[in-house]
């Protein structure tokens, strides 16, 4: 009985994060995310029993009919759902807690041929975007996002979204008063595949936009000090030359960049 339980929640959780499931019989028949989990369940209860052989097969079985490999001795939680699926790889130490949302290339791997955990633990709640890699026996916090392609290769705090290689995090954590209220604006206006949305802020651009903000601090603070020298009849610093951020290619690129994802997104909504 509660292996059916499960399933039940298996496809509600299905049309909560995907807006491409129409009803029942499409999900149950044609989702492979979900076959696969299921044969996990059946597969590492025999995994538990020491069944290592039968587990195995029952999970190679599974590779060869959905295209994602779970190894039976992983640990995974309730409503877990791999969107499209093809590519998936998920190690034998792995932990996977509930409401865990995966999208098709994402490889859950060790870093070490040794025995022990070797692979990472994923909390509730975390969504980890398209072709990312998480690898080793770190740990990835609650409610947090990976972009896709991202390599992570150490933990992840709750709340936050890293992105690229290595992962860094793109998007502090904020208060859960905060998080639930984004969460509710999320539901309403669909579901941010992918695990990161357009606006997040570049990691990279953040730390330049910092480092100049500071720059600017620094120049307005040398300046004040010249001044002062000069009032009491000193002649420093003469003409500090100012750095025309406008002039910057990388920012031309970036409004570029803008009009032509402006100009894809007209061409889609056509």
């Amino acid at each position: 009985m509660a292996f059916f339980k499960g399933m039940k929640e298996d496809i509600a959780s299905v049309f909560e994060r995907d807006p491409a499931a129409r009803n029942t019989m499409e999900v149950l028949f044609h989702y492979p995310g979900l076959h696969a989990i299921w044969f996990h369940r059946i597969s590492h209860k025999l995994w538990t029993w020491k069944l290592y052989w039968l587990a195995r097969f029952l999970s190679n079985a599974a590779r060869w009919l959905t295209g994602i490999e779970i190894h039976p001795g992983a640990k995974i939680g309730r409503r877990f759902f791999i969107d499209h699926g093809m590519g998936v790889v998920i190690g034998e130490t792995a932990e996977i807690g509930d409401d865990v949302t995966l999208y098709h290339g994402v490889t859950l791997g060790g870093t070490s041929w040794h025995k022990g955990k070797r692979h990472p633990t994923l909390k509730d709640g975390v969504v980890i975007g398209a072709g990312a890699k998480v690898l080793g026996p770190l740990t990835v916090g609650q409610q947090a996002r990976i972009g896709s392609n991202a390599v992570v290769v150490r933990d992840v705090p709750e709340l936050t979204t890293v992105v690229g290689i290595p992962a860094r995090v793109a998007k502090s954590g904020v208060d859960k008063e905060t998080s639930e209220r984004r969460e509710k604006m999320a539901r309403e206006y669909g579901f941010d595949a992918y695990a990161i949305s357009a606006d997040n802020p570049d990691p990279v651009a953040t730390a330049i936009g910092r480092m100049l903000d500071h720059v600017q601090v620094l120049d307005t603070k040398v300046s004040d000090l010249c001044q002062a020298v000069n009032k009491l009849g000193g002649d420093v610093c003469g003409e500090i030359p100012e750095v025309d951020v406008d002039d910057v290619d990388f920012l031309e690129e970036t409004e570029r960049a803008a009009e032509r994802r402006t100009h894809h997104k007209e061409q889609d909504n056509s």
